[in-house]
């Protein structure tokens, strides 16, 4: 005769889930990371990323402005209903919101902030001035914008939509010739985005996809 009050037994090998607070904590540090392994990298190459990256009120405009038209075509995306993009979100769904949905602004915006600095040093700064330097400007801006698609591997839509975006940003970069605008841009612009996200996305819209169709 079973006990029906007893819980279900657990598996001891299974791993904990992590809890929202934590990977937050996991998010900033990952992205943040990529900041000292692209100085790294620039240290090696002797690249100085430093004097690409300057302050000014215009360029500081330069990067809010930047923003618009990603922001415009990520609104376009989350309006389309395409099976690539319903894919995305049912696996943003999934994944995300459990551990975003919750949390306060400030959260997002220190993950934004870690992205735009971390993935604009090393995809921009190191990876796309280092290509551009072997293969030309516009060439390594291409392969550098199709690392950065590689770096994002949600599903095959969403790489071509990262790479894309990498694309973007690094015309900007080469237009403008200062960091700060790319970081600035990406930075709001993930910000926005993980704002909107976690603000339409509902729990029913990951139902569909199973984790093994990833």
């Amino acid at each position: 005769m079973t006990d029906e009050g007893a819980s279900e037994p657990t598996d001891p090998a299974a791993p904990e889930p992590i809890d929202s607070g934590s990977f937050v904590v996991i998010a900033v540090l990952f992205e943040a990371g990529l900041a000292p392994l692209a100085l790294g990298f620039a240290w090696i190459f002797g690249l100085s990323l430093l004097d690409q990256l300057t302050w000014s009120i215009r360029d500081t405009f330069l990067g809010l402005v930047a923003t618009l038209p990603m922001y415009a075509a990520f609104q376009v995306m989350m309006r389309l209903r395409i099976e690539p993009l319903e894919r995305i979100r049912r696996i943003l769904a999934r994944t995300m919101l459990p551990m975003l949905g919750s949390r306060p602004l400030s959260d997002l915006a220190l993950i934004s902030i870690a992205a735009g600095v971390g993935e604009e040093l090393l995809f921009r700064g190191v990876f796309q001035g280092l290509l551009a330097h072997w293969l030309g400007t516009w060439q390594g801006l291409a392969v550098a914008s199709f690392l950065f698609g590689l770096f994002h591997p949600i599903t095959p839509a969403y790489v071509v939509i990262a790479g894309l975006l990498g694309a973007y940003l690094g015309t900007v970069w080469v237009l403008t010739g200062n960091l700060l605008v790319v970081i600035l841009a990406h930075a709001i612009y993930d910000f926005l985005a993980l704002r909107a996200l976690t603000r339409s996305l509902a729990p029913d819209d990951a139902e569909g996809d199973s984790p093994a169709s990833i």
